[in-house]
């Protein structure tokens, strides 16, 4: 099905998210958002594909969205942030999408460290920011690959692993439309936030419940172990405890297993 620019353009006005550029396929809207920031007319764009052929995880893993059945987007911020408070971007988007989820679906997806987001046991989002940096500020876009609808051919999903979680696995009726003006709508109510990097982490970890939550590790180095998070460090590690002792996990040295 063919995404309705023009019924979430209704949706937005206002808002300095107001301007959505939408292909029916790319390689990666990250990439594309990329070579954007910080050029005059790229504040407040949002890069819209139904089918990304080169989409990307964290640390280069492939994002395998069949087409039409997810959002795929890259929303550039309508301003620079202070460089400092980049690793909290993550973060804040996860943060303002639940929102959005809740309100539009009622659904309450889980945070999972560092920016996935859960429905029950599966993963339902994931997020990865990109940046230039210019002195102390940074222009920034906020890369989401959100599933909205499963797809009827089962086939198309085989290759992902684990297993991903779908809105419409939980919800009969959702427009995509709807669904990306509420997210745009609660990014444009929440950009205050980017100036409080510490105040993004209190309230991600509220949301998410961390205190206490149990994670399984994956370390690059080829260890792997299990932990009972603590809080958020103010570069975005995770700060666990494992065997009686605090562990300090930083977000370029580890996966979550689940």
């Amino acid at each position: 099905m063919i995404f309705d620019v023009e019924k979430t353009y209704a949706l937005i006005a206002g808002t300095r998210f107001g301007r959505i550029r939408y292909v029916a396929q790319t390689g990666s809207t990250n990439d594309d958002a990329q070579e954007l920031l910080g050029a005059p007319g790229s504040a407040g764009l949002v890069l819209l594909a139904e089918h990304q052929q080169a989409g990307k995880g964290r640390r280069a893993r492939p994002w395998i969205a069949p087409a039409g059945s997810s959002l795929l987007f890259t929303a550039v911020l309508p301003d620079p942030i202070p460089a400092a408070a980049l690793w909290a971007v993550p973060f804040w988007t996860g943060l303002t999408i639940t929102e959005a989820v809740e309100k539009h679906t009622g659904l309450r997806p889980a945070l999972q460290w560092p920016n996935d987001l859960l429905l029950g046991e599966h993963k339902c989002c994931g997020i990865l920011a990109i940046s230039r940096v210019m002195g102390n500020r940074a222009s920034v876009g906020c890369g989401v690959g959100l599933n909205v609808r499963r797809p009827k051919d089962a086939a198309s999903l085989a290759e992902i692993e684990p297993k991903p979680a779908f809105i419409s696995d939980r919800v009969a009726t959702v427009e995509r439309e709807a669904l990306l003006a509420a997210i745009l709508r609660s990014f444009d109510a929440r950009l205050g936030m980017l100036e409080d990097p510490a105040g993004i982490a209190r309230a991600w970890e509220s949301r998410a419940a961390l205190k206490g939550s149990r994670y399984r590790i994956a370390l690059d180095v080829g260890e792997t172990f299990e932990a009972e998070a603590q809080r958020i460090d103010d570069d975005g590690s995770l700060i666990v405890r494992a065997a009686d002792r605090e562990r300090r996990v930083a977000m370029a040295d580890a996966r979550v297993l689940r």
